[in-house]
């Protein structure tokens, strides 16, 4: 049980995990936003969540141990002990109901360890066509299954947000959204949302939305209560961009650039974020150039494995090999180290929480 521990992550994210007892811990993410068809583990003192229920995970040649009476896990490759795992218990707020009848659980959900995370608006206006929608996007899987609510209010979020940090000890909070026009891209609904949950509890936050049209709306985040703020470009090449995702690849790289410059300004270094999934064809060279190009501007680039979600056109889509992964996240995180951009500096959300990639073990 020896194995460096940023190597053991890496593969244990595009590999992904067998369960000897699929029962073990909480149960698996399916649908929605982030992380689905994964499951929380803490390896080494560090929670992350690695793919369960994926085609590429079921093929893994990681097995995990049914848990001991300590819920202590043995993993093993090819019958050799690798590590020891445990799985985070199920949180506490997950029990109990809004003042409206609604599961909490149904309103926000524990990512990681100590993240609390929502999508506010689960839906999005480019979903229902797939010719412009994103293809690995599951937002509305997880309304369709009656697992979530269209549209979370901010009493509801207030009230979760509470009793989250309350029972559970959440440290900060993701509010995303579905975006629901072309103008603020959602900032208005984050807004509201961050200016309740403040009121409620002292929760960092982080929002997360497309480029607003109008740089303005940065202050507005800021000034509401958003702590950090993350701007997914999901792919980075012209091609991957327009073949992956051809509604948001309508929003030039350009535009995105200029609205990091703004963002940083309002927010900070370090502060403002974005999503990379490696994986979906862009190299890794085109990667790491235009996660030097963020680094330049204080932008913290979250480069994270891509992996398949159920009922998506990509749903067959392999996942990146691990050296692949390695040969980004090696680089990416001297780099992130050289600019003194660390994950643990970041005041909320994705990167800080760093569970879907193993980037913040690179970066020593």
């Amino acid at each position: 049980m020896n194995r460096a521990e940023p190597q053991l992550i890496t593969e244990l994210q595009s590999l992904g995990l067998r369960l000897e007892d699929a029962e073990s811990g909480l149960a698996v993410r399916r649908g929605g936003a982030g992380p689905s068809d994964h499951k929380a583990v803490t390896l080494g003192g560090k929670t992350i969540m690695v793919p369960i229920a994926t085609t590429g995970a079921i093929n893994s040649p990681f097995i995990a141990s049914r848990p001991d009476e300590h819920g202590i896990s043995i993993i093993r490759r090819d019958g050799r002990d690798i590590d020891l795992i445990t799985f985070p218990r199920q949180p506490l707020f997950y029990g109990l109901k809004t003042a409206d009848g609604v599961p909490y659980s149904h309103i926000a959900t524990l990512h990681a360890a100590d993240v609390l995370a929502t999508t506010v608006l689960q839906s999005c206006i480019r979903y229902s066509n797939r010719k412009k929608s994103c293809q690995f996007c599951a937002i509305e899987q997880s309304l369709q299954a009656g697992l979530t609510i269209l549209r979370k209010t901010p009493e509801q979020l207030a009230e979760v947000a509470r009793a989250a940090v309350e029972l559970d000890g959440v440290k900060h909070m993701v509010i995303t959204t579905g975006t629901p026009n072309l103008s603020d891209c959602g900032a208005a609904i984050l807004c509201e949302s961050a200016v309740a949950v403040k009121a409620a509890v002292n929760l960092p936050i982080q929002g997360q939305c497309e480029p607003p049209d109008d740089d303005s709306w940065f202050e507005r985040m800021k000034a509401a209560g958003i702590d950090s703020l993350g701007m997914h470009l999901e792919a980075v090449t012209p091609e991957v961009r327009a073949r992956i995702m051809p509604g948001k690849a309508g929003v030039p790289m350009e535009r995105y650039m200029d609205a990091f410059d703004a963002a940083v300004a309002v927010f900070g270094r370090g502060e403002v974020s974005t999503y990379i999934l490696a994986g979906l064809g862009d190299s890794a060279e085109a990667i790491l150039s235009v996660c030097e190009q963020l680094v330049g501007k204080g932008v913290y680039p979250f480069v994270v494995p891509f992996i398949p979600v159920t009922g998506t056109p990509l749903a067959d889509h392999p996942s990146p090999d691990p050296r692949f992964m390695q040969d980004i996240l090696q680089p990416l995180g001297a780099m992130l180290k050289q600019a003194g951009l660390r994950s643990a500096d970041i005041t909320a959300g994705c990167a800080k929480c760093g569970a879907c990639s193993a980037l913040s073990s690179y970066e020593v």
